[in-house]
């Protein structure tokens, strides 16, 4: 395939490129960036609307809380819909708050509640290790030292069994980019009596999530990968409708109390039968002004969209690579992302030092031998994905 080939594929299934920053390149112009499946690019409008929220500060002070374009009290609504209708979910179900890991704590705090017969946790065995150290910790608390149970994905549903309390997995695999069957694994769990709740940073703007008709228990995600709101931006949080109700244990603070009782000051929590009740702490809104940027892009173009074309695109850069692919062959069964297994000299972080610096190809190293390239629909293009065949090419010979 030749680079006037690729183009012309650009011109026939454009993206969504102009509504970014693109880091430069010299002597290439600009990056071609394969990482957004680590940190994604800002929308250009990022700046813009920000800096709206920061001058609202400035002019208003406290007030801003009442009044100004975007009044901080109820800022946080501005999130909830969008981010609802990203994941497959009810408004109630949703909300957005914390940093992922943080969410998942606070989540098992309400749905790990191991007893001695059943008191064990299901994760994947390349989980990422945020999610190893999360389940592990819980269970130390809980007086279980030898409670999480890692297995490889195709074993998940042979090991279900009366002693799994909890099945915590990601939902698109960090390292190898498998899509995970979130469905099936979330209905099996639940008929061996245990909880399943999905780990979705690397799912939440990649792929559409359903997770409501899923049934699927509680999940997270974060907002600064395919989400594209800033290195460790606020995450998101889903609790199914039908815990909403109910005596479930929960951690509380101020933010947990209902809105419209919240300033009565009480002395004691009225939680609301909604998402918004596992809400600790006031929100940073400088923080959240990036995802509502983001999500009115999710929602302007939607994530069918955004799907389609990233088949066609990953497709495309498979078909131009001649290295060993980890990442499932099946489109199906994968995200935005190709996993490859690098030999030979150099280890995946001097690759991927050698191509950003020769070739201008932004991509992400797994130590010591994989290398993720993640196409990413909105704002990779078919030439990206020659610039970066052509360079492995050349790093790589076959």
């Amino acid at each position: 395939m030749s680079p006037e080939e690729a183009l012309a594929l650009d011109a026939a299934d454009p993206g969504h490129r102009e509504l970014f920053d693109i880091p430069p390149a010299e002597p290439f112009g600009e990056v071609a960036y394969f990482a957004g499946n680590s940190l994604g690019l800002r929308p250009k409008a990022t700046r813009t609307e920000l800096l709206e929220d920061l001058d609202s500060w400035g002019a208003l002070g406290v007030e801003g809380h009442l009044e100004g374009k975007r009044p901080w009290l109820p800022y946080h609504e501005l999130l909830t819909a969008p981010a609802a209708r990203l994941v497959g979910a009810l408004p109630s179900e949703t909300v957005v708050m914390n940093s992922l890991t943080v969410n998942l704590h606070l989540l098992m705090v309400s749905f790990y509640r191991p007893t001695p017969s059943r008191y064990r946790i299901l994760i994947e065995d390349s989980a990422f290790p945020s999610d190893s150290y999360a389940v592990q910790s819980q269970a130390r608390f809980h007086g279980y030292d030898d409670a999480v149970v890692r297995v490889q994905p195709a074993e998940v549903l042979d090991r279900l069994g009366d002693d799994v309390a909890l099945v915590l997995l990601g939902g698109v695999n960090y390292l190898t980019g498998e899509l995970m069957d979130i469905p099936a694994i979330t209905a099996a769990g639940q008929s061996a009596g245990a909880v399943v709740g999905w780990d979705l940073a690397h799912a939440a703007g990649n792929v559409p999530l359903a997770l409501h008709e899923w049934g699927v228990d509680f999940a997270a995600w974060c907002s600064y990968k395919y989400l594209n709101s800033g290195p460790g931006s606020l995450a998101g949080a889903f609790v199914h409708e039908r815990h909403l109700s109910g005596d479930r244990p929960r951690f509380e603070g101020w933010w947990s109390t209902d809105a419209a009782t919240r300033f009565e000051m009480a002395p004691y929590s009225r939680p609301p039968q909604s998402a918004d009740a596992w809400q600790v702490s006031n929100p940073p809104i400088f923080s959240m002004s990036p995802v509502r940027t983001s999500l009115e892009i999710f929602d302007r173009i939607g994530i069918t969209a955004l799907r389609e074309r990233s088949l066609r695109l990953t497709a495309y850069l498979e078909s131009l690579l001649d290295v060993p692919i980890i990442t499932p062959t099946d489109p199906a069964r994968r995200g935005a992302q190709l996993s490859l297994r690098i030999s030979g000299a150099l280890t995946a972080g001097e690759l991927s030092k050698q191509l950003r610096f020769e070739y201008g190809v932004i991509a992400d190293a797994r130590e010591p031998d994989v290398l993720r390239l993640a196409p990413v629909p909105l704002y990779s293009t078919y030439h990206d994905c020659w610039r970066a065949a052509a360079a492995l090419a050349e790093v790589i010979p076959g």
